[in-house]
């Protein structure tokens, strides 16, 4: 039976109804424009000063095209749960009203609440939510709710969303209640002719809203092409919250299937074989293809061996610009210390801790997957992880933490991977004092309790308390809280000194606990090795807009007994996976056998080191995602970027697709 035969209302209700369909997708569309241009306005000071008022107008233009598709979305609701159902049932056409005002009001709710999360998010990321979302999703919910409590203002943002959607769902409410056109009297016992003239029209207009304000793919907008300013800033405000949430879902499949920046699954063998140079290996397994041969100690083995991870340590502090924060100094006396070195061309593994904590425990490189979260993680040892082959030079390993041991599911996985022992604060009954766990005092002076008698350890070390919520007293401990807000205050772009000043200072304090700790070690325990970095640098900028330098290198220094200034080349280049290798060079004995992806920077072999942001070689710092280059801070000498890039292309690839395979195909190379 024809459904619009039995009541000559169906096509003059369905009429009305996908009118106020239109209505819906107009509003929404408004109402994420409005959105984007209040944060543009609000968040004004990280638009570069050199950006022209006309792309300023050009990512509003090309934000419109895009909010088109996240319109459409919002309105294809409406049509399917209130619009169809009319031509089923007509004569409950004021119920579907309601479904649609419901609709309406939901999706207002959560762009509402998208758009003042959003303010927050950028401030600490520099992006319109990226991976972070779906690395805070597999976090401990309890901690994150909190810190978004103490540190972000959830109650009152939510409330304001609340009530800006209240608002939004009246104002909706009016416009959805305007009279409607009647249907032409034309189509009136006439619905197939209606039925031909709407699907083309609604076909056209399906095709234009989902290709972003063109008929063709090739000349619409996507999330993907829409940065098409040269700002950083304006083109991430092209993504409204919408788009930018779709953005994090498809970058989440696309790294569950491998199709990844720099993963080319294609070329599996050929890397593999340049990894340690065995170029003439025809193998099945990764593993002999990873396996390094240890050319002789350089120190005496150390009795203890501790890898300190700062939180969120970035090594801008240390630059001569910044000297006078006084930040970082005592781990610029380490580094200036006869037994200590520096490297001013060291990447964290990615940018956030879960991340470099998957490239110490497994020595795999960041690609995108989350390593931690891998079933395969769990149940196999990786031959590159850092556990065993420690194990094998007769070490201890353990892991302490400043939080609590399920973090991340980090206990799992490094007690998976080999580790011996997982502590967190509950398990040297150290107060909670934030809601991510204890300060950094109460970790070392535990550990340091831990070491009487123990046998020779490598301890890897995360510290928690330079993260938000910064509640700690820094001026009460000796930090002159007040002369950095003098200099915040003096530094260009910045858009709150004070939070600033507070954010220096909790990395003085961190800066202040480690050094203490290493120098009550060292003397207590003089044949002790320390190699202290961080896991990112990305929270904490000295600007609105930091170099990549600045944004994301952090800090590595080698400290104890036997270390010398030229016991790694100059400033040699390397990250979170070459720590191991790094070991094994620095103390295995001769002919010892070990496992890693990339080589010790021990010999200066590897050319650049990278993080998923960007990439550090000896002249420069370059993007991963785009051709912008910039001089290293710290080298005065011209350089050629194709040059410069070609070496990371050396790099990036052979480590992200190794470390990919092995994490979610394993270790046998069969396709």
């Amino acid at each position: 039976m024809n459904i619009f035969s039995r009541f000559p209302s169906r096509t003059s209700s369905f009429f009305a109804s996908v009118q106020r369909d239109l209505r819906l997708f107009f509003f929404i569309l408004a109402l994420v424009c409005l959105y984007r241009a209040i944060f543009m306005f609000g968040l004004s000071d990280f638009i570069s000063e050199t950006t022209p008022a006309s792309e300023i107008a050009l990512a509003n233009f090309v934000g419109l095209r895009l909010s088109l598709k996240t319109a459409g979305w919002c309105a294809a609701f409406a049509f399917l749960f209130a619009s169809l159902p009319v031509l089923l049932f007509p004569r409950r056409e004021a119920l579907f009203r309601r479904v649609r005002l419901v609709i309406g009001s939901v999706e207002s709710l959560i762009f509402s609440v998208l758009f003042l999360a959003r303010f927050p998010f950028y401030r600490e990321f520099r992006c319109t939510y990226n991976s972070q979302v779906m690395a805070g999703a597999n976090d401990d919910i309890a901690s994150v709710f909190w810190m978004m409590v103490e540190e972000y203002g959830l109650v009152w943002r939510l409330a304001v969303a609340i009530f800006l959607t209240v608002v939004l769902t009246l104002a909706l409410k009016k416009i959805l209640e305007i009279r409607t056109l009647p249907l032409p009297r034309f189509f009136d016992g006439r619905p197939l002719i209606f039925a031909a003239i709407f699907l083309p029209v609604f076909a056209l207009f399906f095709l234009f809203v989902r290709f972003g304000g063109s008929f063709t793919y090739g000349g619409g907008v996507n999330w993907e092409s829409a940065g098409v300013t040269s700002d950083d800033f304006l083109n991430e405000c092209i993504l409204d919250d919408g788009q930018a949430m779709y953005r994090v879902r498809e970058m989440d499949k696309r790294m569950k299937r491998g199709s990844i920046e720099g993963v080319e699954k294609g070329r599996i063998r050929e890397f593999a074989r340049r990894a340690a140079g065995h170029t003439d290996l025809d193998a099945d397994d990764i593993a002999p293809y990873l396996q390094r041969t240890a050319k002789g100690p350089h120190i005496a083995k150390p009795r203890h061996i501790f890898i300190i991870l700062g939180e969120s340590w970035a090594r801008w502090p240390e630059l001569p610009k910044y000297e006078g924060l006084h930040s970082m100094d005592g781990l610029k006396s380490l580094a200036a210390a006869p037994n200590g070195y520096e490297s001013a061309a060291f990447a964290p593994n990615g940018d956030f801790t879960s991340v470099a904590l998957n490239g110490i425990i497994t020595g795999l490189s960041e690609m995108g997957v989350r390593v931690n979260y891998q079933p395969r993680s769990l149940r196999e040892v990786y031959p590159t992880a850092l556990a065993p082959q420690m194990k094998r030079l007769g070490y201890g390993v353990d892991f302490w933490y400043g939080g609590v041991p399920s973090w991340d599911g980090m206990n799992r996985l490094a007690l998976a991977q080999g580790f011996d022992h997982f502590y967190g604060y509950p398990d040297y009954h150290a107060p909670k004092q934030t809601t991510w766990g204890t300060d950094d005092e109460h970790l070392f002076a535990a550990l340091y309790d831990h070491l009487a008698g123990e046998d020779p350890t490598v301890h890897v070390v995360m510290t928690v308390s330079n993260h938000p919520p910064y509640t700690i007293d820094v001026a009460s401990m000796g930090y002159d809280l007040e002369q950095a807000k003098r200099i915040t205050h003096a530094m260009p772009d910045v858009e709150n000194p004070d939070q600033l000043a507070l954010e220096v200072g909790h990395i003085w304090y961190m800066d202040k606990i480690v050094t203490d700790f290493v120098r009550k070690t060292e003397a207590q325990y003089p044949d002790s090795l320390f190699i202290i970095t961080g896991d990112h640098a990305v929270r904490t900028n000295p600007s609105n807009h930091p170099t990549m330098y600045e944004h994301d290198a952090v800090p590595f220094v080698l400290y104890g007994a036997g270390v010398t200034k030229d016991i790694l080349p100059e400033n040699a280049i390397g990250g979170c996976t070459n720590i191991l290798p790094t070991l094994m060079e620095l103390i295995a004995p001769q002919g010892f056998e070990y496992y890693s992806i990339l080589p010790s920077m021990t010999e200066g072999e590897q050319t650049a080191s990278f993080n998923t942001n960007i990439w550090i070689t000896d002249k420069a710092v370059g993007s991963t995602r785009s051709d912008d280059t910039e001089a290293r801070p710290d080298v005065n000498a011209p350089f050629d970027p194709a040059t410069e890039r070609q070496k990371a292309n050396e790099w990036l690839p052979l480590a992200r697709t190794i470390s990919w395979w092995m994490a979610v195909k394993g270790t046998k190379l069969e396709e």
